[in-house]
């Protein structure tokens, strides 16, 4: 599990179209930091520290797993992106995006590339009337005394006023969803993405135990042996495991992530079971997920057949390595014939077939980001 440090930044912008570019580098931070707890309001000042346009200046606070150093350069890199051009005098310049981190915990820090609590954060009433707008009760970590009370000792005479404008928080996807379902199919990379998740927003997660099942070895043998038996036992596994944790969502507001939901029981048992087997399975079937908590957010991970298999091999399992071609695409039609039906559940397909979202950070990042924007 991830350690969520608090962070509070400033943010301010005196070029272009002022407000745009705060938005913007609130959803890149959102993007790439976790998630943003809090928005001041925007404050209008004159430039401190040179002649030039007014600046307007929030605060946020963050919410982040990374370490200072390396949130650090997140925000430069961001800025980067922005379209901040650095200078190499030491004065003060107009600038379309300027980021800074005031707090950091209640760490004290001084590093080549960052120093916190921010230096000059007491001197500026441009910094300190935003941050304190949303964290008024926080002890400064050196001067050991709350932000209201240093906001009363700034000596800073510049006018600030608040604006009439709304920035848009982005909303993070702990507090979207308290529940997420990733299905697939074999190979498609759904246990991958749901530990990845799990471990980045200190999710609780809900993994098949397909390994623990003595008939999926010898199904793969002898399918028409084995069909019925092994779509049972995943069937009361599967209602057992889901039941019992996500009674938790009646009790917390936890944020859960499981690597399949019970409806791919039905999806297998369609194509695997004879027809008197698949009656009397279904209506076993009906009773249990009537009973079962539905996801708020159903992915699907569409992936090609071709990369399918060359997952399938490259993982290893012995008994997966006959898998065919054909088995897959069966399937597949069964997870699309089923989402199309379900006009009740908020469903989310993406295509991962050109993505490497386990070595590539930013594949996994835009994964994410679809996530967040579904509705």
């Amino acid at each position: 599990m991830k350690i969520n440090h608090v962070v509070y930044l400033s943010i301010g912008s005196n070029q272009g179209n002022k407000l745009v570019n705060l938005q913007n580098a609130i959803d890149l931070i959102a993007d790439q930091v976790n998630s943003i707890n809090k928005i001041s309001s925007v404050y209008k000042t004159a430039s401190w520290g040179f002649d030039s346009d007014d600046f307007f200046n929030i605060c946020l606070k963050i919410s982040t797993h990374h370490l200072p150093e390396q949130f650090m350069q997140i925000l430069l890199n961001i800025e980067i992106e922005l379209g901040r051009k650095r200078k190499d005098s030491s004065g003060y310049a107009d600038r379309n995006i300027d980021i800074d981190i005031l707090l950091f915990d209640d760490e004290i820090i001084f590093s080549k590339l960052l120093t916190v609590p921010h230096p000059k954060m007491l001197e500026r009433k441009f910094v300190l009337i935003p941050l304190v707008e949303i964290a008024q009760s926080i002890i400064h970590p050196i001067e050991k005394k709350p932000l209201s009370i240093c906001l009363l000792n700034c000596n800073d005479s510049a006018e600030i006023s608040k604006i009439d404008a709304q920035l848009i928080r982005p909303v993070p996807i702990t507090e979207k969803y308290n529940y997420i379902a990733i299905e697939g199919n074999i190979g498609a990379g759904k246990t991958s993405l749901s530990k990845m998740i799990s471990n980045e927003f200190n999710a609780k997660i809900i993994l098949e135990r397909f390994a623990e099942n003595p008939f999926l070895p010898k199904f793969y043998e002898d399918k028409e042996r084995f069909a019925f038996p092994l779509e049972m036992s995943f069937l009361a596994d599967r209602y057992h495991q889901l039941s019992d944790d996500l009674a938790q969502l009646d009790l917390f507001t936890n944020f859960i992530v499981s690597d399949y939901y019970i409806f791919k029981s039905l999806i297998f048992a369609q194509i695997t079971l004879q027809k008197d087997e698949y009656l009397l399975y279904r209506k076993m079937f009906d009773l249990m997920y009537k009973e079962i908590t539905k996801p708020d957010l159903y992915v699907y991970l569409y992936q090609n057949t071709a990369r399918l298999l060359e997952n399938i091999k490259k993982r290893g399992r012995d008994y997966e390595q006959n898998i065919e071609a054909g088995y897959l695409q069966k399937i597949h039609d069964g997870y699309k014939n089923f989402i199309s039906t379900q006009q009740n559940l908020n469903t989310l397909v993406i295509d991962v077939s050109e993505l490497d979202f386990v070595d590539n950070i930013e594949d996994y990042n835009a994964i994410i980001r679809q996530i967040k924007k579904s509705s």
